[in-house]
């Protein structure tokens, strides 16, 4: 990702959701914010990246947004403009709503309940993180064709049925936290295990989950599971300097350098963890998961039999065969590789694996690990037809390469 990507991406959601807060239309923002970014192709190799970045890209894409109102709009031009101009400063200007972040405020915005749980969750994903179409579906494990169609669907029924643009009362927020816990994990999983392009980790992305998560809890300080969700991001971002190394190649956990781990970062990820307790979803035992990891003093040292315990609790909770899967990984380390093979065949062939590389990639690993190369070496290459991230195939080849050889 070239720098400019790397800053649209990072100004992109808090444009998008300002836009949107101050137009009240959603397509008017997307299009106003994308239309800054191209006039900021031409114009900043010219004449330099502004010191202000994102104040620039709010400034130009506003521009956009008021001169496409004044088209569109049936009053005099003259009028409209005044009402936008002043409503400006007003939004900016005065705290109306407990919760004060754009991109939170879209976030809960978006969960309208008069969208399903899909749409709105794809809807979110393009908005706050733009997050290509692609990039959302191989996230979701649904097909290009099917997020796409549910993002338009979403703003059409918006514009159509006149969906107000606003947070709910501060007493309705508690409904719609399940989403915005699941767009706050989406945006930092993109970042954290990115499922394609040049790079294998996207920082302006893991940044934004973990700020999003604090933002949350900040917001609500005694919801348990805002806190787990907050614990899980912050123990998995305590590692990310020690995932690649300085080529930019993939290092595996059991690799790691965990002197390097951010213990500040794990600090605060344990005291959200015995904060969560009594949280009902799915982030709590992943973020026992991560403790575990991020306390082990080593690798051997692991706590596979909690692991795999709180496996269990995850695949209670949410049914996941992705969950199945990484605990059939789990089940190798606890009770030996083959026991990890026979796990991982009773979910080998669900229909939602089937997007992905997870199962070729996790059977390759406990066959190497068994000690069967051959064997190995063929689920490698299978996991290399599956697509992902470059780094992450390069890793795939290496390891080809090391049973082969």
């Amino acid at each position: 990702m070239t720098n400019l990507e790397g800053i649209f991406r990072r100004e992109w959601g808090p444009a998008v959701a300002a836009l949107s807060r101050w137009s009240g239309d959603l397509t008017v923002a997307e299009d106003a914010v994308q239309e800054a970014f191209t006039e900021a192709l031409r114009s900043w190799p010219r004449d330099g990246v502004p010191n202000n970045v994102g104040g620039w890209v709010l400034t130009v894409a506003r521009n956009r947004a008021l001169d496409r109102l004044r088209r569109e709009s049936s009053r005099p031009g003259r009028e409209l403009a005044a009402v936008v101009e002043n409503s400006w400063p007003h939004i900016e200007g005065v705290p109306v709503h407990p919760v004060r972040d754009d991109e939170l405020r879209m976030m809960f915005m978006c969960a309208h309940p008069a969208l399903d749980s899909a749409s709105q969750l794809a809807l979110t994903l393009r908005l706050i993180s733009g997050l290509t179409v692609a990039e959302i579906a191989r996230a979701l494990l649904q097909s290009e064709a099917a997020v796409g169609q549910r993002i338009t669907r979403a703003k059409t029924k918006i514009r159509g049925a006149n969906i107000p643009l606003r947070v709910p009362p501060a007493e309705l927020l508690m409904e719609r936290m399940p989403h915005v816990l699941a767009c706050i994990y989406s945006v930092f999983t993109e970042g954290y295990w990115s499922t394609a392009g040049p790079s294998a980790i996207r920082d302006e992305l893991c940044d934004e989950g973990v700020r999003l998560a604090g933002e949350l809890c900040a917001l609500m300080p005694d919801e348990a599971n805002a806190r787990g969700l907050s614990a899980l991001v912050l123990l998995h971002d305590s590692r990310r300097t020690t995932r690649v190394d300085g080529a930019g190649a993939l290092v595996p956990l059991d690799e790691q350098d965990r002197q390097r781990w951010d213990r500040g970062r794990i600090a605060r990820g344990l005291d959200d963890l015995r904060r969560a307790r009594g949280a009902t979803d799915s982030y709590l035992p992943q973020a026992v998961i991560a403790a575990a990891h991020a306390t082990a003093p080593s690798w051997a040292a692991t706590d596979w039999a909690l692991i795999c315990q709180a496996y269990d609790r995850l695949i209670a909770i949410t049914g996941s065969p992705v969950a199945r899967a990484n605990r059939a990984l789990a089940i190798g380390f606890r009770d030996g590789f083959d026991a990890g093979l026979a796990a991982l065949d009773e979910v080998a062939s669900d229909p939602l694996l089937a997007r992905s590389n997870t199962v070729a990639t996790i059977r390759a690993d406990l066959l190497r690990r068994a000690g069967r190369r051959d064997e190995a070496a063929d689920w490698y290459r299978i996991a290399l037809e599956h697509g992902g991230s470059t780094p992450s195939r390069e890793f795939l080849r290496r390891r080809l390469s090391e049973v082969s050889g």
